[in-house]
C-alpha cells in the first residue's frame, strides 16, 4: 500500500506540473499577443505571437524564407518610420527564460537582411534579442539612389531605433526593464557597432564590433584592387595569379616568419602590424616547381601586403594583414574574380 500511495502521489505531482506548465504557456501566449496593442512612437506592431521551439518559422522579405527558432519565445514583428520616406522593419525575440539582458544585432554586406541566425543564438542564451533589416529589403544598394534617408538608416540610424523601440517592447512584455544591454555585429555590423560607440554610447553597455567595415567606400575599392593584383577579373594566363593551393604555402610561410614575434610560437600572429612578411623566402629556385611561387607571384604578394596609396600619394587603405590569408574567406579577394559586394 505504501508503494501504491507513493506512485499515486508522483502521478498527482506530475499532473499538477503539466497543468501549471500549460497555464504558464497560456499566460505567455496571451501576454505576447497583447503586444500588438502597444503604441510606440512612429512604430506599428505588425504581429506578436508565442513560438514553441525548436521549430522553423516563415520570414518576411527577400533574404530567406524561413528561420530556426531553437527556444520557446515571444516573436514580435514591427516597423519603425524613421522619416516620411524611410522605415526600418525589425523583429524582437523574447525568450520564455530571460536573464535580464538585451541584445541588439547588426547586419552584413549592404545590410538589408534581419540576422535571424543571431536572433536564435542570442535567445538560446536567454537574451531578449532584436534585429532589423537596416532600412531596406535585400542585399543591394540600388535602393539608396535618390533616397538619402534610406541611406541614413543604413549608415547609422537603424541600429539606434531598433534599440530604443526594442527596449520598450522588452519592458512591456516582461514587466521590467533590461539591466544590461549588448551589441553584436560583424563586418557591416562591426561598422554599425563602431558608429554606435562613437555617436550613441548610451545605447549599449558592451559592444562586439567584429571586422568593422569602416571607411566603406575605400574598403570596397581596396577589395577590387586586391583582386587586380592577381589578375582579376580574368586571371587566365596571368603570371601574377596565385592558385588557391599556393595560398596554403603563403600562409605557412607567414606563420613561420611571424608567429614567434610575441615570444610564443602558438600558431597565432598576435599583432599583425609587427609582421614584415618577406615573400621572397618562398620564391622558386632552379628546378623547383611545387611549394613555391614564381617571381611574378612574389611581386603580387608585395603589392598585397603593403598599404594602398592614391595617385597623389594619399593613403587609401591599410595593407592586407599578414595571417588573414589563412582564413578561407581570403578567396573572396584572390579567386580571380572582382570582390563581390555581398561578401562584405
Amino acid at each position: 500500500m505504501l508503494v501504491l500511495g507513493l506512485y499515486t502521489s508522483l502521478v498527482v505531482v506530475s499532473l499538477l506540473r503539466q497543468v501549471v506548465s500549460a497555464e504558464n504557456d497560456n499566460t505567455r501566449a496571451s501576454s505576447c499577443a497583447e503586444l500588438v496593442q502597444l503604441r510606440l512612437e512612429n512604430t506599428t506592431i505588425l504581429s506578436a505571437g508565442h513560438v514553441s521551439g525548436p521549430v522553423n518559422v516563415s520570414t518576411p522579405g527577400s533574404c530567406q524564407s524561413q528561420a530556426l527558432v531553437s527556444s520557446s519565445l515571444c516573436r514580435v514583428q514591427f516597423v519603425m518610420n524613421t522619416t516620411s520616406t524611410s522605415a526600418v522593419h525589425a523583429e524582437a525575440w523574447l525568450p520564455d527564460t530571460w536573464f535580464g539582458r538585451f541584445l541588439g544585432l547588426g547586419n552584413g554586406g549592404l545590410g538589408g537582411c534581419v540576422d535571424y541566425v543571431n536572433l536564435d543564438y542570442g535567445t538560446s542564451l536567454h537574451f531578449a534579442a532584436v534585429g532589423s533589416d537596416n532600412g531596406h529589403d535585400g542585399d543591394s544598394g540600388s535602393v539608396f539612389l535618390n533616397h538619402p534617408e534610406v541611406l541614413n538608416d543604413f549608415a547609422f540610424r537603424a541600429i539606434h531605433v531598433e534599440v530604443v523601440i526594442g527596449k520598450q517592447i522588452v519592458e512591456a512584455y516582461y514587466g521590467r526593464p533590461h539591466h544590461k544591454s549588448y551589441y553584436l555585429g560583424c563586418s557591416t555590423g562591426g561598422r554599425q557597432g563602431t558608429q554606435e560607440a562613437l555617436k550613441l554610447p548610451e545605447d549599449f553597455d558592451g559592444i562586439v564590433a567584429g571586422s568593422p567595415a569602416t571607411n566603406f567606400n575605400n574598403l570596397l575599392g581596396w577589395g577590387a584592387i586586391l583582386g587586380r593584383f592577381v589578375g582579376a577579373p580574368d586571371p587566365t594566363g596571368n603570371p601574377h595569379f596565385i592558385p588557391a593551393d599556393l595560398w596554403d604555402t603563403v600562409a605557412s610561410e607567414v606563420l613561420k616568419q611571424c608567429d614567434g614575434l610575441d615570444g610564443v610560437e602558438d600558431g597565432i600572429i598576435t599583432e599583425p602590424d609587427d609582421c614584415q612578411f618577406r615573400p621572397e623566402a618562398i620564391v622558386c629556385t632552379a628546378g623547383q616547381t611545387t611549394g613555391c611561387l614564381t617571381s611574378a607571384q612574389i611581386d603580387a604578394l608585395h603589392e598585397i601586403y603593403q598599404p594602398l596609396f592614391g595617385t597623389n600619394g594619399e593613403l587609401l587603405f591599410s595593407r592586407y594583414d599578414p595571417g588573414t590569408e589563412a582564413d578561407g574567406n581570403a578567396q573572396a579577394y584572390f579567386s580571380g574574380s572582382i570582390f563581390s559586394i555581398p561578401d562584405v
